[in-house]
């Protein structure tokens, strides 16, 4: 189903209060995701909705949950919508949403993610919220200890289905969507659509409409995509130089594929008299949240991250996107770039192609149908590189991950490329590829990492644990549930 957007949002039968949140925001007219899937959530249905990230995704199910559930019981009974989601701060992100076009209601809410103490989380369960966001691995800490039951859960979202499934989390989905009642209504919200994202709705959805606003993996209009063409060990020099060089780069995101490179492209860009920070999964919860505060109010220029954090990182004003290694998933390309031209603005996406990375971009263009224009005239422009574009480079061969540690970092282009096989198994949605916690370089191998992460982690730094997927899934069927449950007069 694709849809124009309608005039404005009074033509989407929203209640007065949740109208006054949405004009308090400054809202008017609603993007293509939410004028197509709030109807169906408030007629009750299941929904699979697929579209790009930066496009109203958490406004079309937040809104409508809270309009059914402020209509549907009295706040603070019990537990009524379950919002599922990946990392911590995308978690802590759809609360704030929440919270505004909420802020005319009732209803409460409350967050459980892991990185942080379970303490202020439990105190706030304890206060009877009407909507939880959580975490998987969070969330299953506390039903363990009887913190939380689902058994009144009338609306389950999953949001980032498929950023799910690439984290290896696809075990600790099926155990908490078992433990909701058979008779709910059930919301999956993709950027991406696959073979085994349809397996999963199979599974947990019941008859679901279905939202595509976009196709699978395109890339905004409004982003200018390019590639540099340069040897592995000049792109730090690359980097510095564009950096200082170009006023117009004046909120940069820079992607690396392990955390290791991340800390060391950030280092050495604070050496070079550039203000920057590193992002990922090792870093405390407050550390994380300290650098995008400081990242959103422009008083750190580029924040170096790896793409387990890419879909958490909702800044407005974020002029280019650099790829300082390429994405060896062509779809993780297209999540790295949707954090620029967010909300109508343009941007840009920069791309630092070595030899080894020829069939990566190859990937990436046959992925988007765009092949990306090149900047040649930088001073360490590689012409052998750049020739093999044509001419047909190959990708590193896929490597069985061995002990504990993700893939490389160093010097050379090596194995820095963070490729290789599923290591035991993590649940991975796609085909013969690490995860992205394994390709960060985290302890993501099950067969001898040495690394035992804390339980409850609740994000990507947790793949050792037990819960997750090793092989392939053999979880049996779920049984079909029989829809939202009938409201109460």
């Amino acid at each position: 189903m694709q849809t124009e957007s309608p005039i404005d949002f009074a033509s989407l039968n929203l209640i007065a209060p949740i109208m006054r949140a949405v004009q308090d925001e400054g809202y008017t007219v609603p993007s293509p995701v939410q004028a197509a899937a709030i109807p169906i959530v408030l007629d009750g249905s299941d929904l699979i909705a697929t579209a790009k990230t930066g496009t109203g995704k958490t406004a079309a199910f937040a809104i409508p949950m809270l309009q059914l559930l402020d209509e549907s019981g009295s706040p603070g009974d019990a537990l009524r919508g379950l919002i599922l989601t990946p990392t911590r701060e995308l978690a802590l992100q759809i609360h704030e949403n929440l919270q505004a076009y909420g802020r005319h209601l009732k209803l409460t809410h409350a967050v459980v993610v892991g990185g942080v103490s379970a303490g202020p989380q439990i105190q706030a369960l304890r206060r009877r919220p009407d909507i939880l966001v959580a975490t998987p691995g969070r969330l299953l800490d506390l039903m363990g200890q009887g913190k939380v039951r689902l058994r009144d859960v009338e609306i389950a979202v999953l949001d980032e289905a498929d950023r799910m499934l690439d984290m290896g989390f696809i075990r600790d989905v099926r155990r908490i969507v078992d433990a909701l009642p058979r008779q709910r209504q059930t919301l999956l919200f993709s950027a991406t659509m696959s073979k085994e994202i349809e397996k999963l709705a199979g599974e947990m959805l019941h008859k679901p409409a279905r939202v595509e606003v976009t196709p699978p993996a395109t890339v905004a209009d409004n982003i200018t995509q390019k590639v540099m063409f340069v040897d592995q060990g000049d792109k730090r020099d690359l980097l510095v130089k564009l950096l200082k060089d170009d006023d117009s780069i004046g909120c940069a995101l820079v992607f690396t594929r392990t955390r290791h490179r991340a800390n060391r492209v950030a280092r050495q860009l604070s050496q070079s008299g550039i203000s920057a920070d590193a992002i990922h999964s090792d870093k405390s919860q407050g550390a994380r949240q300290k650098a995008l505060e400081l990242f959103a109010r422009g008083k750190v220029r580029v924040l170096v991250a790896t793409d387990i954090v890419a879909r958490g990182i909702d800044v407005d004003g974020i002029t280019h996107v650099i790829n300082f290694e390429i994405p060896n998933e062509a779809e993780s390309y297209v999540h790295r770039i949707g954090r620029t031209a967010r909300a109508g603005a343009a941007g840009i996406a920069l791309s630092f192609c070595n030899a080894e990375e020829i069939a990566f971009l190859a990937d990436i263009e046959k992925l988007t149908g765009i092949r990306l224009e090149e900047v040649d005239e930088h001073p360490f422009r590689h012409q052998g590189i750049a020739s093999r574009r044509d001419t047909g480079g190959s990708a590193p061969p896929k490597k069985k991950a061995r002990g504990g540690s993700g893939g490389g970092g160093n010097g050379g282009g090596g194995n820095s490329n963070g490729n290789g096989s599923r290591s035991g198994g993590n649940g991975s949605a796609q085909r013969g590829q690490r995860s992205p916690a394994a390709a960060e370089g985290t302890s993501s191998n099950r067969r001898g990492g040495p690394r035992r992460q804390p339980r409850g982690e609740g994000t990507q730094s947790r793949p050792t644990s037990q819960r997750e997927g090793r092989g392939s899934e053999t979880a049996a069927p779920k049984k079909p549930h029989f829809g939202r449950r009938p409201r109460t007069a």
